[in-house]
């Protein structure tokens, strides 16, 4: 089983680019990489993710050209680079995994991954 943690969360304004590291405690490429986030009263949904070898990357459509999924096996890290911050963006990220290919975005959308970590909060200041 692997553990993920996230940093790199705070305040922004809006406009501003953050960049959100997750660290997995075990062999990264083994698994799919993805970033959730969860606003208060809501679901966590999906935001976008990355295939085991980084060859695939999917995004939902509200963070498309702002957001930016890459990975570096070696460091056992998953990195989200978010740009042009919306107020809208405000909530807390989760870094998740699974140990299968690259379902596709719907399924992640649907079914959510198999590990998580405990978040970070994102805040974007009008």
């Amino acid at each position: 089983q692997v553990q993920l943690q996230e940093s790199g969360g705070g305040l922004v304004q809006a406009g501003g680019s953050l960049r959100l590291s997750c660290t997995a405690s075990g062999r990264a490429s083994d698994y799919a990489m993805g970033w959730f986030r969860q606003v208060p009263g809501k679901e966590r949904d999906f935001v976008g993710g990355i295939s085991r070898a980084g060859t695939v990357r999917q995004y939902v459509d509200s963070v498309k050209g702002r957001f930016f999924i890459s990975r570096d096996n070696a460091m056992n890290t998953v990195y989200l680079q978010m740009n042009s911050l919306k107020p809208e963006d405000t909530a807390v990220y989760y870094c998740a995994a699974e140990g299968h290919p690259w379902r596709g975005s719907s399924w992640y959308l649907k079914y959510g991954m198999d590990y998580w970590g405990k978040g970070t909060r994102v805040t974007v200041s009008s």
